[in-house]
């Protein structure tokens, strides 16, 4: 195996900590063998699930990111809950690497995308402000700074609101927030701030999610308070209790079978550094990106009813 191996240092503005990982890749991107992994600064593997922390700054509403998407792409890459060490992999439709369609305007992925650690969408408690269950995943969050994140990049992004999606009838909260390095991100305070300093974005981040399914012949979704995007409070209230779901899981106080609930550093039977090297060897070797399918560069004509 030769994975490909890339060095990042995240670095926070001001008093914020640093942390470095390096992302391992191995097989094929935009195929169904490719995996990424991470490392922490000591060398040993982790889960970006579970061992990288939630909070950069839990007083400043500063959370880490791990992205998944970068923006203006269309390939959909997600943490896999249910693998140990937990990689990004690229989700599957009918066994074949799933990308998303560009429903005009949008072009692929508006906004950085990915998930916040340490959190878990309980998928058997319901959700008290939807009234549906969770989908099983880390809490997902849109990036909305200028910068063009990578696949693997932890980012520091100020929490600045959350909008509640219903997704085949399961809760799938997206938090809206920008990263702090963002210069305007100093001026954000929360989420009516945004409308002043990149006009239209939430609206277009609502449309984004009510149509992108639309051209692969689901319905349109839909959303709890009508498609409001609630507030910077309500969106840290709503992470807190992900994070208190995820305490669970981790703890095995909450089982389920199709989670891989434990880390290196985290779970009630963390993943030994034998463990791990062996899930490594196991990865296939790391070859350039397969071609994207052209029809992913498609224009999508929505109409809605209303």
């Amino acid at each position: 195996r030769t994975p490909f191996v890339f060095l990042f240092f995240f670095l926070a503005k001001n008093t914020y900590a640093i942390m470095s990982y390096t992302i391992e890749e191995f097989g094929t991107k935009y195929t169904t063998d490719y995996a990424l992994f991470f490392k922490n600064a000591d060398g040993k593997y982790v889960s970006p699930f579970h061992d990288i922390p939630l909070w950069a700054d839990e007083e400043k509403g500063i959370v880490n990111m791990v992205c998944e998407v970068p923006r203006w792409t269309n390939a959909k890459m997600e943490i896999n809950t249910k693998d140990p060490l937990n990689p990004i992999n690229q989700d599957t439709k009918k066994g074949k690497p799933r990308f998303v369609h560009n429903c005009f305007p949008h072009h692929g992925y508006i906004w950085n995308y990915g998930a916040i650690p340490q959190t878990w969408e309980n998928p058997d408690v319901k959700d008290t402000h939807t009234g549906e269950c969770g989908d099983g995943d880390p809490i997902d969050i849109c990036d909305l700074s200028d910068s063009m994140a990578t696949i693997g990049e932890i980012k520091q992004v100020k929490v600045l609101g959350v909008l509640a999606m219903i997704d085949d009838g399961e809760t799938d909260w997206k938090v809206i927030g920008m990263d702090i390095n963002d210069p305007r991100a100093e001026n954000l305070s929360d989420v009516d701030d945004l409308e002043k300093v990149v006009r239209g974005y939430l609206g277009a981040t609502v449309e984004w999610f009510r149509v992108y399914k639309i051209p692969a012949g689901k319905p349109e979704n839909k959303f709890a308070f009508d498609g409001e995007v609630k507030d910077k409070a309500f969106a840290m209230d709503i992470i807190r209790e992900t994070h208190e779901e995820w305490k669970k899981l981790s703890s095995g106080d909450v089982k389920h079978d199709k989670i891989s609930s434990n880390g290196t550093l985290t779970g009630a039977a963390p993943i030994s550094d034998e463990d791990a090297a062996e899930i490594i060897a196991n990865q296939p070797t790391s070859t350039q990106p397969a071609d994207i399918p052209a029809s992913v560069s498609q224009w999508h004509q929505i109409n809605l009813n209303n």
